[in-house]
C-alpha cells in the first residue's frame, strides 16, 4: 500500500470461524522459528513479519505502535474480524499492546515466554545455572554498525540459555539456520531510542478486557521468569496458565505439550490437524 509499510506474511487457510494471529520476539528474527509447531494446528493461521524484519519493509521510524497498526492492515487484509492473538517473547508484548489498543478485534490471548508485568532486576537471584551461563559474555549491542549476521551470532550464542532439553538442541540449532535475521531494531536499542510495547497497567487493562487469556511458559525461562505467572493469575481473572518443562523457546523443548495447551485453550478450531502452510504475501 502506498505511503504504509510492505508487511509480509506467511498464512495458512484453516477452519474459516477461527484465526490465530501468531506475533515473533526478536524483534531483529523472522516469524519462521514458530512455524513449527504451529502449523499443525487446524485453525486459520496468520504469521507476519514485523516491519524491519524479514522479508518486511524497512522504515525510518521502528516504534510498537506502528507495529500494532501493521497487524491491524494484516488482519483487514485476510477479512479477519477478530482473531485469538499469540505472541512470543517480544511478540507476547506486542500481543498486549495490541488487544489493549485493539480489542474489539481479540477474541483471546495468548502471552507465550514472555510476561505481562516488569521484569523485576532482582529476577533471576540465586539461579546459578543461568548465571554460569551469562558470565563473561560481552555485551554484543555495543558494537559499532552492527549488521544482521552480529544478530545471529547472538541467537546462536545465547541457544543454550534459550533451550533447555540438550536434545533439542540440534534442531534448534537448524531452525536458526532459516531465519532471516535483520539489525533495524537493535540499532535502535543501541541508540537508547527503542521504546517499550509493554504499556503501564498492563494486567489491569487486559483484565478489564474480559477475554480469556493463556500465561503459557517455561519453568527454566531465563529470559521471563516463571515467578512472575502467578501474581499476573491473581491479577487478570479470566488468565490461566501452563507451565512446561522448557525453557524461553518452550515451543522448541516442548512442541507436545505446547500444542496441547494451545489446542486445550482455542478449542474446536484448533482440534483438527493442520495442514502445510499454505501461502506467502505481502500486504
Amino acid at each position: 500500500m502506498t505511503g504504509e509499510t510492505e508487511i509480509f506474511v506467511a498464512w495458512r487457510e484453516g477452519r474459516q470461524d477461527r484465526a490465530l494471529l501468531a506475533i515473533h520476539g526478536g524483534p531483529d528474527w523472522d516469524h519462521s522459528y514458530l512455524r513449527d509447531p504451529l502449523s499443525e494446528l487446524g485453525c486459520r493461521l496468520l504469521l507476519p513479519d514485523l516491519r524491519g524484519c524479514g522479508r518486511s519493509g524497512r522504515v525510518g521510524e521502528y516504534h510498537p505502535d506502528g507495529v500494532v497498526d501493521d497487524l491491524v492492515r494484516v488482519l483487514d487484509s485476510f477479512g479477519v474480524e477478530r482473531a485469538d492473538v499469540l505472541g512470543h517473547s517480544y511478540g507476547g508484548m506486542v500481543a498486549q499492546r495490541f488487544a489493549i489498543t485493539h480489542p474489539s478485534r481479540v477474541r483471546s490471548l495468548v502471552v507465550s515466554g514472555s510476561s505481562v508485568l516488569p521484569v523485576p532486576p532482582d529476577a533471576f537471584e540465586g539461579w546459578a545455572e543461568r548465571d554460569a551461563l551469562l558470565a563473561g559474555r560481552e555485551d554484543p549491542w555495543q558494537r559499532e554498525d552492527l549488521t544482521p549476521d552480529d544478530v545471529k551470532a547472538e541467537a546462536v550464542a545465547a541457544a543454550p540459555v534459550n533451550i533447555w532439553r540438550a536434545e533439542a538442541m540440534p534442531g534448534y540449532l537448524r531452525r536458526l539456520e532459516a531465519v532471516r535475521f535483520g539489525a533495524e531494531w537493535v540499532r535502535q536499542l543501541r541508540a537508547g531510542t527503542l521504546v517499550t510495547p509493554r504499556l503501564p497497567d498492563a494486567a489491569q487493562r487486559i483484565a478489564e478486557l474480559d477475554i480469556p487469556v493463556l500465561l503459557l511458559h517455561g519453568r527454566y525461562d531465563m529470559t521471563f521468569p516463571v515467578s512472575l505467572v502467578e501474581p499476573t493469575l491473581r491479577l487478570i481473572p479470566r488468565a490461566r496458565a501452563v507451565v512446561l518443562e522448557a525453557g524461553h523457546m518452550l515451543h522448541v523443548d516442548d512442541p507436545e505439550g505446547y500444542l496441547r495447551a494451545l489446542r486445550e485453550f482455542l478449542g474446536g478450531a484448533a482440534l483438527e490437524d493442520g495442514l502445510e502452510l499454505g501461502g506467502t504475501r505481502p500486504v
